[in-house]
């Protein structure tokens, strides 16, 4: 099992589940949003696509409740957050892959101190494929073989054609393959998670955004491409996956906070706090906004998975 999903798997641990008629309810420990007086002024909100609609979502319920504020958002890739950091253009980074070392080198050799991360909301990265695709699940050992040129997840030989992985009738139909450009933290993930860091083909049908992925899938019968979560729509479905032919796992709630589905994550937004000094009020505000029941509920609206509420309040105690 990977580390990434031993984070997960650990929260999970003497956590129930949130009660309630949906396995995706917000946990209703979560505290509703306090609304404080004296906030106003502009964020910029520069990072991941994924996070795009979920940004734009919370930007619209915070300036709500905050009329005087003018938030910005702009999502062409996770790779676009640290730099936005930085240089100071933006005040949150929302990224759909941790930080790499050398992002965080960068951000430390300007300012003293690393980058403050914050998780706001579980996704699955979901392999998805035509709503009317046969096909029970794949392996990850599979999943590296369709996409990858490098296999070094074990499978052996390179999967381009259906009938490889039992479906007898499209048989000789080549897979078509969609995916994210390499500004993507989504394609970062995959790579690393997906392929074991390994190389992907250059077949894969590089998207500038997640609809783009979903939309091509939908409309092709043969096709496979991945996202988050969400991005489903009624014309794809997201397959089971698991680490052994026949142990598949749905892209569920609890089997992201258990560690059986593989592809669980994080979503993460970055900020610039000064260690032991409290975060400037207008973006404090607004994560905390994020990790209210609120900012949790719009996390459910979006498709994803809101976090668990011993999290979250790590989380806002975190911006003190």
């Amino acid at each position: 099992m990977n580390t990434y999903r031993l984070t997960l798997s650990a929260i999970a641990l003497g956590l129930a589940l949130p009660v309630g008629g949906q396995a995706t309810d917000v946990d209703p420990a979560i505290p509703a949003y306090q609304q404080v007086s004296g906030v106003t002024g502009n964020l910029n909100s520069i990072g991941s696509d994924t996070l795009n609609n979920l940004m734009t979502l919370w930007a619209e319920g915070f300036k709500a409740k905050y009329p005087n504020v003018n938030v910005q958002v702009e999502g062409k890739g996770s790779a676009t957050a640290p730099p936005a950091l930085i240089e100071g253009t933006a005040q949150l980074g929302p990224m759909s892959r941790a930080m790499k070392q050398e992002e965080i080198d960068l951000f430390e050799a300007k300012f003293g101190y690393k980058p403050l991360e914050i998780k706001v909301a579980v996704d699955a990265l979901a392999v998805f494929a035509h709503k009317d695709n046969p096909i029970k699940g794949l392996t990850l050992a599979q999943v590296d073989a369709i996409f990858s040129s490098t296999r070094k997840l074990g499978g052996g030989e390179d999967i381009s054609d259906w009938g490889q992985i039992g479906l007898d009738a499209w048989k000789g139909r080549a897979i078509s393959l969609y995916g994210r450009n390499s500004a993507s933290g989504t394609y970062g993930f995959f790579k690393e998670h997906a392929l074991g860091k390994g190389d992907f083909k250059s077949a894969v049908k590089e998207q500038p955004g997640s609809s783009a992925v979903v939309q091509g899938i939908s409309t092709d019968q043969y096709a496979l491409g991945y996202s988050g979560i969400g991005y489903m729509t009624s014309g794809v479905r997201a397959l089971p996956l698991g680490e052994k032919e026949g142990e598949f796992f749905e892209a569920t709630y609890e089997n992201c906070l258990t560690g059986d589905y593989p592809m669980a994550r994080f979503l993460f937004i970055y900020v610039n706090k000064k260690p032991g000094q409290p975060i400037d009020k207008l973006t404090g505000e607004f994560l905390k906004f994020v990790l209210s029941k609120e900012g949790q509920e719009v996390v459910v609206k979006d498709g994803y998975y809101p976090m668990p509420a011993e999290v979250a309040k790590e989380t806002v105690d975190s911006l003190q």
